[in-house]
């Protein structure tokens, strides 16, 4: 039987579109099956194309659970996946990064663009402003986010940012070595968020 989102579900950012290197799709697969293997749920954003669709199609094929969250505007434009284990549709993105945290033990952020980078960024304010204890992790493929990870601890270095909250954020170059879920890291809505 597929897992339950309700009781162990990753949340995945990743991008709209495949990238330049076949390795992001194949990490996109790799995590995909290590979800499944390890007895994870997908909650992701409900796109059927790029990463996205390449993540949420692996863990369909191997049996897993999928839910998806998009706002309406989103999936008027035909980019929705028609094939998921469960489909919300929001009516704004605020509404779908809440009700995707909420159905979440833990967050990774594949390779992506923008929307990546603001709703992990969104999700680590969050662990350290106390909001909630689950891991915020990047997959670090092929050092896709050595850079970033490189200006966080700038950020540290000058101050900005101190090192137990730099600490908060997890990284791997492989799914398997990937941190995901603790049993401390339960869901727990996140709307009274900032």
């Amino acid at each position: 039987m597929p897992p339950s989102t309700n009781d162990r579900s990753i949340c995945v950012f990743a991008g709209s579109s495949p990238g330049s290197e076949p390795a992001f799709a194949a990490a996109a697969r790799e995590l995909g099956g290590e979800l499944v293997s390890r007895g994870f749920g997908l909650v992701y954003g409900g796109a059927s194309v790029g990463l996205m669709g390449i993540l949420a199609d692996t863990v369909l094929n191997a049996g897993g659970h999928v839910y998806g969250v998009m706002p309406d505007f989103l999936a008027t434009k035909e980019i929705a996946h028609a094939g998921l284990s469960e489909m919300k549709i929001t009516k704004s993105m605020h509404e779908r990064k809440d009700a995707m945290a909420a159905r979440a033990n833990g967050f990774i952020a594949l390779p992506g663009g923008f929307g990546t980078f603001e709703e992990f960024f969104e999700v680590i304010t969050w662990a350290q402003l106390g909001l909630h204890a689950k891991p915020c992790a990047l997959l670090n493929v092929n050092g896709y986010y050595d850079a970033l990870l490189r200006f966080i601890d700038h950020a540290v270095e000058s101050r900005f940012l101190r090192a137990e909250n730099r600490a908060m954020v997890l990284h791997a170059s492989n799914a398997k070595t990937l941190p995901l879920a603790t049993s401390k890291s339960t869901p727990r809505s996140t709307s009274s968020s900032p």
